[in-house]
């Protein structure tokens, strides 16, 4: 069951292929802020190794919304039968996730696990860290039922500034080594995320095709 609480929690789960493609992505021409979460700003992504024609993974900021009574932004990500809605806090704080769902589960980090830091502190060498209690609830017919509950410690840090040439162009980006632990065991993830542009390698080794914003 922890095994399970913490494949949640990372949101690794495998995903069945799409048939077919969604539309290309019309540019809005719109800046974006260090941390990117204006309403309906969207990146394309193809997983590292696959060709550009494989079928994609969209990610989306839908707008505002509250999740176990707090404002939050909502974050799609869907492609391949993958739906699966995140919700986060963009602020001078930084990222905070608050928890996510698709429609099978609900999983609710307390407190919010901090995925990026402020903007003035994100730089080689920096790392920060926490613990959070995850809740995972199935979401059935008749609403949701509880399935477990544990810690879940986690840790980031700044391994390197980079130039990285990418299907959707060149950046310089921070390679950031993410590591999460629970009691049965540890997972290690990188992410590069770029100013401005936002995660161009995500951590499940999804590469940036595309993206609507300048």
């Amino acid at each position: 069951m922890r095994r399970y609480l913490m494949a949640l929690a990372l949101a690794l789960a495998a995903c069945a292929p799409q048939a077919t493609q969604t539309p290309e992505v019309r540019p809005l021409l719109q800046e974006a802020a260090f941390y990117p979460a204006s309403t309906g700003l969207e990146w394309t992504y193809v997983p590292e190794g696959e060709a550009l024609t494989s079928p994609l993974y969209r990610v989306r900021v839908e707008g505002p919304a509250l999740y176990e009574g707090q404002e939050a932004l909502r974050f799609r990500s869907f492609g391949r039968g993958e739906d699966r809605v995140y919700y986060r806090q963009v602020g001078p704080f930084g990222v905070r996730l608050l928890g996510f769902q698709d429609p099978s589960a609900r999983v609710v980090f307390t407190p919010p696990l901090l995925e990026y830091p402020s903007e003035s502190l994100l730089s080689v060498g920096y790392r920060w860290g926490g613990s959070t209690e995850v809740r995972v609830e199935l979401l059935t017919p008749g609403g949701r039922e509880p399935l477990t509950q544990g810690t879940l410690r986690y840790a980031m840090e700044v391994l390197e500034e980079r130039e990285v040439r990418l299907p959707a162009g060149t950046f310089r980006v921070f390679r950031i080594r993410q590591t999460y632990q629970d009691s049965r065991g540890q997972d290690a993830r990188e992410v590069w995320f770029a100013p401005r542009v936002g995660e161009v390698r995500t951590r499940e080794g999804r590469l940036l095709v595309e993206r609507n914003f300048n």
